[in-house]
């Protein structure tokens, strides 16, 4: 695979590597990649703290019972359904 960069971000990674934080401008890629995925998983759990908060204050809450969500995930994973990726089966 080849990724095309900016000279602004080239520089940048450059810089990295010669930091010696990284050993070469594959590692700083991979790093980069880490942390936006983390940043989209942190994006899901806002979205979703947001929306239980929201629940809340409209007084629509219940009990939460963790062993039959996993349950309920598991079944829809096995029946090739979406499960809620802050409910791993």
């Amino acid at each position: 695979m080849n990724v095309n960069l900016t000279p602004r971000l080239e520089t940048f990674v450059k810089q990295k590597v010669a930091s010696g934080l990284y050993n070469n401008a594959s590692e700083v890629v991979r790093e980069a990649l880490r942390i936006a995925a983390s940043r989209d998983e942190l994006e899901v759990l806002r979205s979703e703290t947001a929306k239980g908060f929201a629940q809340l204050r409209e007084g629509k809450t219940a009990p939460l019972n963790m062993a039959k969500a996993r349950r309920t995930a598991v079944t829809n994973s096995r029946k090739g359904r979406a499960v809620n990726p802050l409910v791993r089966p």
